[in-house]
C-alpha cells in the first residue's frame, strides 16, 4: 500500500510496521495523514495475516501533534484551492464553518477509536517528542517503549484549547492514577523518558539509536507471535471492555466467553502440545 504520509509493511512473520512519514514536519498530523491512518486502520480490521502491529514514525520526532498550520485553515474564510479538491469539508461555505470543524475533529477522534477495535495489539515506539495528537496515539497504543530523548505532553492545553482532546482524559487516569494524569493534562508539561516509566506511562526505556528501539519493539512483537492469534484478539478485547465494566461480574462474563471461544479453536490443541512436547507453537497466520 502507498500512502502520501505513511509507510507499511507487513514482515513475512505477521508484523505490520506503520511509520508516520513526515519527518519534515516533525510527523505532526495533517489531514492527509488523518486520512491516510484511517485508510490502514480499517484494512487492518479485515487483515489478519497480520498479528501485530507497531506504531513508529520517521526522523527526530515522533509526532509534534496536530499540524497548526493547516488546522487554522478551518479558521479562514479563504480555504486553498488544493485542500477544498482533495477534502470535502474544507468546501463548506464561510457561514458553516463550524461544520468543517466538527468534521475535522470527529475524523481525528476517530481514529483512537479504532486504535482500539483493530484486533492487532499496538506497540508504540516513541523517539523525540510526542505532543499533542502524538500523544493521545501513543496512550490509544496497547505497550509503549521510548528511547532515552522522548518526551511527552499534553500541548494541546498551551495553546488556548482544552487539555482533554482525543480521549486524553480518558486514557491518561487508567494509565497512570487521576492526580498524576490531572496534573500533566492542566499543565501540558513534558513528561520525560525516566519519568514517564517511573509513573507507568511507558513500559520502558530502550538505551541507544532508533534502531536499538525497533529491535526492542520487534522482540516484544516476536514474543506476542508466540501466542494463540484468536487468544490474543480476545485478550485485547477483553482489557478494552474491562476498561468501562461497571462490575466485576460484567468482566467474569466477558472473560468466560473469550474462554468458550478459544476452546472451539484448534491453537488450543496446537498450543497443549507445544507445552507438553517443549516446543515453540505453530499457529496459523490468520
Amino acid at each position: 500500500m502507498n500512502f502520501e504520509t505513511l509507510k507499511f509493511e507487513l514482515r513475512e512473520d505477521g508484523i505490520g510496521i506503520l511509520t508516520l512519514n513526515r519527518p519534515d514536519k516533525l510527523n505532526a498530523l495533517n489531514f492527509q495523514m488523518i486520512e491516510d491512518l484511517h485508510s490502514i486502520f480499517d484494512g487492518l480490521i479485515i487483515n489478519l495475516d497480520c498479528r501485530v502491529l507497531i506504531l513508529r514514525a520517521e526522523g527526530k520526532a515522533f509526532c509534534a501533534g496536530l499540524d497548526l498550520r493547516e488546522s487554522t485553515v478551518l479558521q479562514s474564510k479563504k480555504k486553498p484551492e488544493e485542500l477544498k479538491k482533495k477534502f470535502f469539508f474544507m468546501r463548506a461555505p464561510d457561514k458553516d464553518t463550524i461544520k468543517a470543524k466538527i468534521y475535522a475533529q470527529s475524523r481525528a477522534s476517530h481514529l483512537i477509536i479504532k486504535m482500539r477495535k483493530i484486533s492487532q495489539p499496538i506497540i508504540a515506539v516513541i523517539q523525540g517528542p510526542a505532543t499533542g495528537a502524538g500523544f493521545t496515539l501513543c496512550l490509544a497504543a496497547d505497550i509503549r517503549i521510548a528511547g532515552e530523548n522522548a518526551k511527552l505532553a499534553n500541548s494541546f492545553i498551551n495553546i488556548g484549547f482544552s487539555g482533554s482532546d482525543l480521549a486524553s482524559s480518558y486514557y491518561l487516569p487508567r494509565l497512570i492514577g487521576m492526580s498524576r494524569a490531572a496534573e500533566i493534562l492542566y499543565t501540558g508539561r513534558f513528561v520525560d523518558a525516566k519519568e514517564a516509566e517511573e509513573i507507568g506511562l511507558i513500559l520502558k526505556v530502550v538505551e541507544g539509536d532508533e534502531i536499538k528501539l525497533l529491535e526492542a519493539a520487534i522482540e516484544i512483537a516476536e514474543n506476542l507471535l508466540t501466542k494463540s492469534p484468536l487468544g490474543l484478539r480476545m485478550t485485547k478485547e477483553a482489557i478494552n471492555i474491562s476498561l468501562d465494566s461497571p462490575s466485576l461480574d460484567t468482566v467474569m462474563q466477558i472473560e468466560n466467553r473469550s474462554q468458550m471461544l478459544c476452546s472451539t479453536s484448534t491453537d488450543l490443541l496446537e498450543g497443549i502440545n507445544a507445552f507438553f512436547e517443549k516446543r515453540k507453537p505453530h499457529y496459523p497466520k490468520s
